[in-house]
């Protein structure tokens, strides 16, 4: 059996109001950096084999973090990264809808398969993050700890639940969250779920 530690990078800074950021590159603020050291030391309690990592900066500095606590040396995989905004990067909601009428709300209407110019959809995303995934898995590593975003986790649980993508946003990934994830002959059990230093404690045994 193989134990995949599914996490999301910790806290970065945030806009007021709210920008679609995807690919944009952002640094861990000292909360984040907080986040990734505790995470670390529950972690110390189990053998980690592999540390796989985003290319984005914010996911390499939170691997990086992990690394030299835990042992292992990240390695990047372009594959993690997250969704491309394309044009949207970087913008408001209020700019979306003045710069591009009626995307707004055709994103809403079909959130799977909706791409905003240049970027991807999350069908797109999916397509790209379930293949590296697997290869990840197929190698020789039992317990094996995967940092990645927001969209990339919610794309993959999807997946490992037998969810509609249309339905990623139900799923809850805050800053620093852990899903632990078993997987056995191509069969997976989720048995944590956004777990999350910020709110709440992780279950007595899990580590």
């Amino acid at each position: 059996m193989k134990t995949i530690y599914l996490l999301r990078h910790g806290e970065i800074a945030t806009h007021s109001p709210r920008r679609f950021i995807g690919q944009t590159e952002l640094a861990l603020t000292d909360r984040g950096r907080e986040q990734m050291r505790w995470i670390a030391g529950c972690l110390k309690v189990t053998d980690i084999d592999r540390l796989v990592t985003s290319p984005l900066g914010r996911c390499r500095e939170s691997a990086g973090i992990l690394g030299e606590i835990l042992g292992p040396s990240p390695e990047i995989e372009p594959a993690l990264r997250e969704i491309a905004m394309g044009a949207w990067e970087e913008m408001t909601v209020d700019e979306v809808k003045r710069r591009f009428p009626g995307s707004y709300e055709a994103r809403g209407r079909d959130i799977a398969i909706f791409r905003p110019p240049a970027g991807e959809s999350f069908t797109d995303l999916s397509d790209r993050v379930w293949p590296a995934f697997l290869r990840i898995l197929a190698g020789e590593a039992k317990s094996i700890v995967i940092i990645g975003h927001a969209g990339v986790n919610r794309v993959l649980l999807c997946r490992i639940l037998g969810m509609p993508l249309p339905l990623l946003f139900r799923l809850r990934q805050d800053y620093a969250c852990v899903n632990i994830i078993r997987w056995r002959d191509g069969d997976f059990k989720l048995e944590l779920l956004n777990g999350s230093p910020a709110k709440i404690a992780f279950p007595e045994g899990v580590f």
